[in-house]
């Protein structure tokens, strides 16, 4: 329903209506970003061979969220990205670009969940571990 109201806004224009939508799930984004998130995971990748691990800890507010299918695979991309990319920070993960998708960012990834869980979301820690 909100996808067809930002195209009927858009007069019809797609390209429009994709930017009416990020812009409205920035806001969602934005007044969540405040709300404690003291539920989530710690989620793990190991890379085919055994030799490269990522492992991350995503938050969410409730426990129900963190039980998701869509949250778990969140979990899993970013802790595979953590084995390909091997960020230092949480900050530099948020900002590079995900590896099955060079036009989006991890950040923005991230976003995209919050505005379909409808609760804030946030990288804790993250480590990755190599032989």
């Amino acid at each position: 329903m909100v996808a067809k109201t930002a195209l009927e806004e858009a007069q019809g224009d797609f390209e429009k209506a994709k930017e009416i939508l990020r812009k409205k799930g920035g806001e969602v984004v934005s007044k969540k970003a405040a709300r404690q998130t003291a539920e989530g995971l710690i989620e793990t990748y190991v890379h085919v061979g055994g030799k490269i691990a990522g492992v991350v800890e995503l938050n969410c507010e409730t426990d129900f969220v963190a039980r998701t299918d869509e949250f778990r695979h969140l979990a899993r991309e970013l802790a595979m990205q953590i084995a390909a990319m091997n960020p230092q920070t949480v900050d530099e993960l948020l900002t590079q670009e995900y590896i099955r998708d060079p036009n989006r960012k991890i950040g923005d990834l991230i976003k995209e969940v919050i505005v379909r869980t409808g609760e804030n979301i946030k990288v804790g820690k993250i480590a990755r571990f190599s032989l």
